[in-house]
């Protein structure tokens, strides 16, 4: 199980890569091996500030269809457009290549919410 301790994770299973007031946001190691072959990333919050813990878009996977949750308020400044053409790179590159959005941050006293790498090991071993 991939956990790179560089970034922060949500209860929901979203990794966070903070890069100034920027958060690049995705589903986990964890989460895409959970859902299965993925096959369609919808995001229509672009340029919409949705508040943390609403849902930005979903993950359709070949059994089901998952909700993504905002990990932190922000406004959705960019979707990854690579995912539209394939949507798989979710499954085989979760942590870079298959990102889904970029965050510009309105309160970033909610980074401290975040999971760290432990944190998150912890919640999918229990």
């Amino acid at each position: 199980m991939n956990i790179p301790s560089e970034l922060k994770y949500t209860k929901d299973h979203e990794w966070i890569k903070i890069e100034d007031n920027i958060a690049i946001v995705g589903i986990t190691d964890f989460a895409q091996g959970e859902l299965g072959d993925i096959v369609y990333v919808d995001v229509d919050t672009l340029d919409d500030t949705v508040e943390e813990g609403e849902v930005f878009g979903s993950v359709e996977a070949v059994k089901t269809v998952s909700d993504l949750f905002m990990p932190l308020t922000g406004e959705v400044i960019e979707f990854n457009e690579g995912l539209e053409d394939e949507p798989e790179l979710v499954n085989s590159d979760p942590y870079n290549k298959g990102w889904m959005i970029k965050i510009e941050i309105s309160d970033s006293t909610q980074i401290e919410n975040l999971l760290d790498a432990e944190a998150y090991k912890n919640l999918i071993t229990q």
